[in-house]
């Protein structure tokens, strides 16, 4: 039997409660967690897992959208406790994710630095600490467009750039689900495109949207703003004219 679960995480930052929406993937033997939280948050997504009465101990891969630290902070955690976990990951954001590159977020926030308020520079030498104290962990399994697995329902990978650009969703065939990671997010009730402050190629990221115009989908799970069912062409649509 398929299943997919959808996590619910309260996070305070910046002295406001946000949530997060981590899935995990359940089917034939496999259990698998897209993408896994901020920094220490291994605890939360356990806590989450148990009260929705999943055996997180069988999880058998981790897959990452994209290597911002909200969505990868836990993964080493992860990796330690749960050693036998395959951690699946974008060919393009492999390098960023291992630590062999400094992640693109932080090099945005370092490219802005100067041109800051000496106000603005305090917060933002926090968020540069932050993103800087995110341990590195290898990929198991690089991942490209199109890849299949043929289990939990038929899971496709959909690159979609812009966001960063190794920014991958998953696409559940049977039950016409889009996990969107940051390519897409819910704010008002409406779908939009990730805050273009920290979409790094914007025309890139409309692109993407075009592209998830080909696939059937009946609802998009998006790590922030959970859930959207509502005439999904037709947002998606809505994105890509304006």
């Amino acid at each position: 039997m398929n299943k997919i679960n959808i996590l619910e995480i309260k996070v305070g930052f910046n002295d406001e409660i946000n949530r997060i929406y981590p899935v995990i993937i359940e089917g034939e033997g496999e259990m698998i967690l897209v993408d896994c939280g901020y920094p220490n948050f291994l605890s939360l997504v356990e806590e989450e897992a148990i009260i929705r009465g999943i055996d997180i101990k069988k999880l058998s891969k981790i897959i990452i959208t994209h290597h911002d630290f909200d969505h990868m902070g836990s993964l080493a955690a992860f990796k330690r406790k749960y050693p036998s976990i395959k951690v699946l990951a974008s060919i393009d954001d492999e390098k960023y994710i291992n630590g062999s590159k400094k992640s693109l977020r932080l090099q945005q926030a370092e490219s802005i630095y100067d041109f800051l308020s000496e106000g603005e520079k305090e917060g933002a030498k926090t968020f540069h600490s932050i993103l800087e104290s995110v341990e590195p962990c290898d990929v198991d399994i690089c991942i490209k467009d199109k890849d299949f697995f043929d289990c939990c329902g038929g899971i496709e990978i959909v690159t979609t750039p812009g966001h960063v650009p190794g920014h991958i969703s998953i696409y559940i065939k049977t039950s016409k689900t889009l996990i969107a990671g940051d390519a897409l997010v819910i704010e008002n009730n409406k779908l939009a495109i990730a805050n273009p402050q920290y979409t790094l190629d914007m025309v890139a990221a409309k692109k993407s949207i075009i592209k998830l115009m080909n696939y059937e989908i009946d609802r998009i799970i998006c790590y922030h703003g959970g859930v959207y069912k509502k005439d999904i062409k037709k947002s998606l649509s809505s994105i890509i004219s304006s």
